[in-house]
């Protein structure tokens, strides 16, 4: 199944020669579940042609915040809900998440509790997994064709899920520990409270629900395609 990655961040390039970009990081996630990948920078307007070049798309984290004045914003909204409109899933990580949720009625706002980084629990209707964060904007308001799926104690909006079109996570699961820990060096310092910092870096090695994450990502769109095909027979 061919998904199309709409890139709208970059990894800092101090860190991106040897731990890759975020496209790279995906591939690495949901390699080996029968998914292909295409890059799109719509961060720089390379949108595609057409929302149905690709079978399902995945929207990737970003530095902007969702509610702010960039060029790719609206346009990418647009391409959400004409992909709700016509079926073709549509997976959203971190800004993703938050990008869904504002193009589909909902909120996004720069959180009053702050940030949340490194490994943190998330209850997957009553599932532990354990998942790397780097936000501080979060989903105030969920939209009405949306159900919360995951939470966790900071982030009560962690995971959304819009019927069989949209699924969408807060967190991180394409974000390596040592991802984690080059952000805090390259990014973190002025922005992130160091005593946060400190605790994500205590945490560094634990144990990490990443696959189990990548395993629903890759279920919810071949699920989708098996169910398309089933209609076009």
């Amino acid at each position: 199944m061919l998904i199309g990655i709409l890139q709208t961040g970059a990894s800092p390039d101090a860190l991106k020669d040897d731990l890759g970009d975020y496209p790279d990081m995906f591939e690495r996630l949901l390699a080996g579940r029968g998914l292909t990948f295409r890059h799109y920078r719509v961060e720089t307007m390379d949108f595609p042609a057409s929302i149905t070049d690709c079978e399902g798309w995945l929207i990737t984290g970003s530095r902007h915040g969702a509610y702010e004045d960039h060029p790719f914003i609206k346009p990418l909204e647009t391409f959400i809900r004409d992909a709700y409109a016509r079926h073709i899933p549509v997976v959203g990580i971190c800004f993703g998440h938050q990008i869904i949720a504002q193009a589909m009625g909902g909120k996004v706002e720069k959180f009053a509790g702050g940030w949340s980084v490194g490994a943190t629990d998330y209850d997957f209707n009553g599932e532990k997994l354990t998942l790397n964060a780097w936000h501080r904007d979060q989903v105030t308001k969920v939209p009405d064709t949306a159900k919360v799926i995951a939470s966790s104690d900071f982030c009560e909006n962690a995971a959304l899920l819009y019927d069989d079109r949209m699924f969408t996570v807060q967190a991180h699961p394409e974000f390596r520990p040592e991802f984690v820990d080059g952000l805090m060096r390259t990014r973190g310092p002025g922005l992130v409270p160091d005593d946060l910092m400190d605790r994500a870096r205590a945490r560094l090695g634990v144990p990490l629900s990443d696959g189990s994450v990548a395993d629903r990502i890759a279920t919810f769109f071949l699920n989708h395609q098996t169910g398309a095909e089933k209609l076009r027979a």
